[in-house]
């Protein structure tokens, strides 16, 4: 039998999957493929493709983990489906989940607290292997005609997944809250598209998709109805993109 010693994972995998597996191999190391860890490119995927899932490819085969947890269904994308198959076919080790469960199983704080973005999101990722109890200052919303970006109170948004450019989000003040897909993860619902779709019309957002991928149809509509601002990256942002950002937060 194979020592397990490394688990790869993208998504958000089942939790009770992810707690059995972890009781199966204490000792193991988990990997976030979802990550850009700059590993070598392949050539499996096209190179007009999204690029996370161009991650979870590049970093598998890179880094071997011994074992996989691959979310399939509406809690990730038919991309990542795609991808269990192509990587169960090559040989990994690989255990397809799917967590469709739409009834809340934490309440949303970290995504409304006052800590800094990056931090927000990274604290929301980590805490789908290894969740810790924290207690966070709450950034409020102030009415929409108050919400200005010369009002010290200033609450913008950000919407979307976490992006594989983690260094835009230095660009948002720490008031900001969090929506979309990365606000249904800290809710435990990572295929409430209902949650997804919430965002407070009160708070000037930034809806942001990796590019080719099938949310950029729910960030332009979104961007669309509430007056917020659409972007797409496909890599990294480039200076453009981040200019379209810091202007949005400081006319909004």
């Amino acid at each position: 039998m194979q020592e397990i010693k490394t688990i790869g994972f993208w998504g958000y995998p089942h939790p009770e999957i992810i707690q059995k597996t972890k009781e199966s191999y204490p000792n193991a190391e988990w990997i976030d493929l979802d990550i850009d860890f700059k590993c070598p490119k392949t050539n499996i995927l096209p190179e007009s493709y999204c690029k996370i899932i161009r991650n979870i490819i590049d970093n598998t085969l890179y880094l071997k983990p011994d074992l996989i947890l691959a979310p399939i269904g509406k809690d990730k994308c038919d991309s990542g489906w795609f991808a269990s198959k192509i990587l169960s076919d090559m040989g990994f080790n690989v255990i397809q989940t799917i967590f469709e469960d739409l009834e809340p199983k934490k309440e949303v704080k970290i995504c409304r607290s006052k800590l800094p973005l990056y931090d927000k999101v990274c604290m929301i990722t980590d805490n789908i292997v290894k969740p810790i109890p924290r207690i966070l200052p709450h950034a409020k919303v102030p009415p929409r005609e108050e919400n200005t970006s010369s009002n010290h109170d200033f609450t913008p948004g950000f919407w979307g997944v976490p992006p594989n450019d983690l260094d835009i989000l230095k660009l948002f003040p720490d008031t900001t809250h969090v929506y979309g897909w990365t606000r249904c993860v800290e809710a435990g619902t990572p295929a409430d598209l209902d949650l997804e779709m919430y965002v407070n019309p009160n708070v000037p957002t930034v809806f942001y998709a990796q590019a080719f991928c099938s949310k950029s149809q729910l960030a332009k509509y979104l961007a669309d109805k509430y007056n917020g601002l659409y972007i797409d990256i496909d890599d990294y942002a480039t200076t453009s993109v981040k200019a379209k950002i810091e202007a949005f937060l400081k006319l909004s």
